[in-house]
């Protein structure tokens, strides 16, 4: 069953626009292709084209595939690219299987050029992933977190997704009560306030510069949450603030908390209440320098590094060459 676009068109524009100061554009619809490859092409250039523009453009798919699409434009633009998926799956396939909107990840990873520096997971189950994939998500250092987890307290999800460059949306990470009828999806998952939380988050970071919406069904239910979903991302877009203790120190507060095997340096700002930590990593120069980057964090993990206990996110980003 094809996508009705129209029908979350109709439910966004019944919205009013917030205290917004942004430009928006409805860029219309891209057509399939003869084949696959065929509109991840198109998908990928006009992406692309947004991109060097500064433009943010937020991606309705039918298909989570369009996420390989949108991350191939990131070519030739941006060499290290941070994917944060929303995802009840981590979408992994075998790695002889096509494309298809199960295992996207799987040529993600792989395909060369290799863009990807880090790949978040938010809203897992484990009961649909293969312990095989859980492995291979710590193998590789990348992040995930439980859909429990995050129910506990979604602002759990706000540093990682401060962190990202291009967000992937399954909507079947939603429970299907938020949806309306459909045999896809599941009785767990996030509420319609937790993904329009997330949606927010991402619409502040600053480094966000895609966002995607994907396998949503066709119900008024459907089109209406998908339409708040991208309302609240807009509303966050239209909050967004750069800061950075390195450009300007007297808005912010230091706290370095001694530990067995490395001094952390935490950081939080007095505007927006956020936190940092330092991660020492190796630029690559002739002088092979060492050298500190930013890595967004939380208070609880300032308070776990004051118990003596590494913040995991933290070692798994020291682990990576985190840069």
């Amino acid at each position: 069953e094809k996508l009705d676009i129209a029908a979350i068109r109709i439910q966004l524009y019944k919205l009013y626009r917030g205290n917004w100061n942004s430009n928006l554009a409805d860029m219309g619809n891209i057509e399939e292709g003869e084949t696959v490859e065929d509109t991840y092409f198109v998908v990928k250039t006009a992406v692309a084209e947004l991109l060097r523009k500064n433009i943010v453009p937020i991606l309705i798919g039918a298909t989570q595939d369009i996420t390989y699409a949108a991350y191939r434009a990131f070519d030739g633009i941006k060499e290290l690219v941070n994917l944060v998926a929303v995802d009840s799956r981590f979408d992994f396939g075998m790695d002889d299987e096509l494309i298809s909107s199960h295992s996207y990840m799987s040529k993600i990873i792989t395909e060369k050029p290799n863009n990807l520096f880090n790949f978040s997971n938010i809203g897992y189950q484990s009961y649909f992933n293969a312990q095989e994939e859980i492995d291979l998500m710590e193998r590789l250092f990348f992040d995930a977190y439980r859909l429990g987890e995050l129910g506990a307290d979604i602002s759990l999800a706000e540093p990682v997704l401060r962190n990202a460059h291009m967000i992937s949306l399954d909507a079947r990470a939603v429970r299907a009560s938020e949806i309306g009828l459909s045999d896809n999806f599941s009785p767990n998952g996030f509420t319609g306030r937790e993904i329009c939380a997330i949606a927010r988050y991402a619409g502040i970071s600053d480094k966000v510069s895609i966002f995607g919406m994907y396998e949503m069904e066709n119900t008024v239910q459907s089109a209406q949450l998908m339409a708040q979903i991208m309302w609240y991302f807009i509303e966050g877009f239209n909050f967004r603030i750069t800061e950075s203790p390195y450009d300007s120190a007297d808005n912010f507060t230091k706290y370095n908390v001694p530990n067995d095997i490395e001094q952390l340096v935490f950081y939080k700002s007095h505007l927006s209440d956020r936190w940092w930590v330092e991660v020492p990593s190796i630029l690559v120069t002739n002088t092979k320098t060492n050298s500190s980057a930013l890595l967004p964090c939380t208070k609880k993990d300032y308070l776990e590094a004051c118990d003596q206990n590494i913040p995991e996110r933290w070692y798994k980003a020291y682990k990576k060459g985190f840069n």
